[in-house]
This record gives C-alpha cells, structure tokens and sequence, in this order.
C-alpha cells in the first residue's frame, strides 16, 4: 500500500467539489491516490467500490454529501476493512451519525476520524483547508502528513462527534453572516447609497469578517459559481436545528435562514453558492426579479416539519414578501 515514493498510498471517496480538489492536492504531494465515486468518473486509479478503495490504500478520506450516504459507504467497505485502517469522514453530519459511523468502523478494528473541515472549492484547491478532528490523537499522527497534503492548518478539537458539533456551529455563523450581509445591501440600494462603499465602510470595521470579504464580490457580480452551495448549507443549518431541539435551545436565526434557503431551494438555486439568497433582492449586480413564489422548482427539497424552527422561519419569510409586494 505504499508507492515507489514511499509515501502511503491514499484513498478518496466523493469526487465533488472537495474532494476531486483534495485528491489533486495529494497527487501533488506525491500519493498514489485510489478513487470512488457513486457516478463513474474518467479518473485514474477509479476503482468500481468501497471495498476496492479500502484493499488498495490504509488512510481513505470520505466526501460524501449526508449521514445515510455515509453510513452506506462504510458498510460497503466493511468486508475489507482491517486494524490498519484509518477512515477520515469529512462530510458534515451529526453527533449522532458521526458516532454510527465510528462504530461501523470499529466492528472491524479499523480506526475512525470525525475530520470535517472549513474551506470552499478554492481553498480545496490550494490545499488550505483547515481540518477539525475529533478522535483519538495518536490516530492523527498516522494520518497527519496525508491531511497536510489538502490544509494549512489541522485542529484538534476533542472526541469522536465533538468537530461535527464545531463544524455545525461555525457553519450556522457564516450563514447568518451572508444573510446580514445581503439585508444590509439591499438596505444601503433602498436609500441611494452606492453599493461599494459597503466593503470600504467594512474594513475597519468589527463586522468584517473573512466570509463577508468572500461572498461580497459574489452578489455584487452576480457571481454564484458554487463554492459551497445553497443546498448544502440548507443541510447543515437542518443539522444544526435539529441538534439543538435536541437539548432544548432555541435558534431563531438559523431557523430564519433555513426558511430563506429553503425558498431559495423551491427557485432551483439549490446547486448554486449559498449567496445566492442575495437575489430575493434586486440590488444592482443581481441581474434577477423575484419570482411568484407559487411558480413550481424542479428542485428536489427536504421540507422541514409543519412546526419546526425552519417550517416557521420560512412562514416568516413569506409575509416579508407578501408586504413587500
């Protein structure tokens, strides 16, 4: 499982946006990197299964989109698996799933990494992601060298299950960041104030922030290339809402957002960046109307209980349109 290199051989599973970027990454950094991907790829070293990734490489990294994908993943891979192993989840999904899928892993001995990260395609790209790791330390020394191949900086956050809980918060910050951000636009264009002089305002200013420096450029260019789409912050903030129904906490901004995202969604921006929401706004740049809210999506949409947080935020968000119309 080693290359002429000497380098350990590597394998990734889920070929999106991270982790085609992260194999790169490692391919640069000298890895014989094996692949699988639910959608056949025209990739080197693509192999037709889980099981085949885990006979081929000991360290295998896991991008895949949910908790359910990610426990099939790991179940396909389970004959296969050994002592030698480390899987690496990099997929945002709960405590609960993260601590499944650790015990999947452990039916064969092999080791587990709760390892999502922050950091969009481009960051993917440049091999400066940041890693949160949750799980055993001396696991992460064995894989260090593979994960510095795609990061800048990897954290050590504490047991299996305790970086999902970080990656979920964090996540709730940024979209709620770019939710503010797109008000405050369409703030400054109602009352005649050029729109550039946001960012300018903004840099001494605490409220800056490396994610509103990132999707400000984005809706005042119209520019909603996914980095990290609107579908899967949707997801996130789902996670984050239902983590904290769990202990009884009340979210009321992540549960704004998920109705804003969620009406986002039913347009079909589901595959676009999640800053795409600044187009419920027809602030110069955005170059879109806003449509009649009964017109029908081809987006295929979770749509959250009749009387949960996100249920709620989006009966919100109706009557603001409603007003507005």
């Amino acid at each position: 499982m080693e290359d002429v290199s000497g380098k350990p051989a590597a394998g990734v599973i889920g070929l999106g946006l991270i982790g085609s970027r992260v194999t790169a990454c490692l391919r640069r950094a000298g890895h014989q990197v094996w692949l699988w991907n639910r959608t056949v790829r025209p990739e080197p070293n693509f192999l037709s299964s889980p099981a085949e990734i885990a006979e081929a490489a000991r360290y295998i990294q896991i991008f895949v989109s949910d908790g359910d994908a990610l426990h099939s993943v790991l179940r396909a891979m389970l004959p296969a698996l050994t002592a030698e192993h480390v899987i690496l989840n990099h997929a945002t999904v709960s405590p609960a799933d993260t601590l499944v899928a650790a015990e999947i892993v452990a039916e064969k001995h092999a080791s587990f990494l709760d390892a999502p990260f922050t950091g969009s395609r481009d960051a993917a790209a440049d091999g400066q992601l940041v890693y949160y790791i949750g799980g055993d330390p001396h696991v992460l020394e064995r894989v260090r060298a593979q994960l510095g191949a795609s990061s800048k900086q990897i954290l050590h956050i504490g047991g299996i299950g305790q970086a999902s809980v970080v990656k979920v918060a964090t996540n709730l910050i940024s979209a709620n960041a770019v939710a503010s951000l797109t008000e405050a636009f369409a703030l400054l264009d109602r009352y005649g104030v050029e729109l550039h002089k946001l960012p300018l305002a903004l840099e001494n200013n605490a409220a800056r922030s490396g994610v509103i420096d990132l999707k400000t450029p984005c809706m005042l260019g119209a520019d909603f290339e996914p980095r990290f789409s609107l579908k899967n912050m949707f997801k996130d903030v789902q996670i984050g809402l239902a983590m904290a129904e769990e202990k009884d906490i009340e979210l009321p901004a992540a549960a704004a957002f998920a109705g804003l995202a969620m009406a986002g969604l039913q347009r079909g921006w589901g595959d676009e960046d999640f800053s795409v929401i600044s187009r419920f706004y027809d602030f110069p740049g955005q170059g879109h109307t806003l449509p009649d809210p009964s017109t029908p999506s081809p987006a295929v949409v979770t749509i959250p209980e009749a009387d949960s947080p996100a249920a709620d935020g989006l009966k919100n968000l109706w009557g603001l349109f409603r007003r507005r119309k």
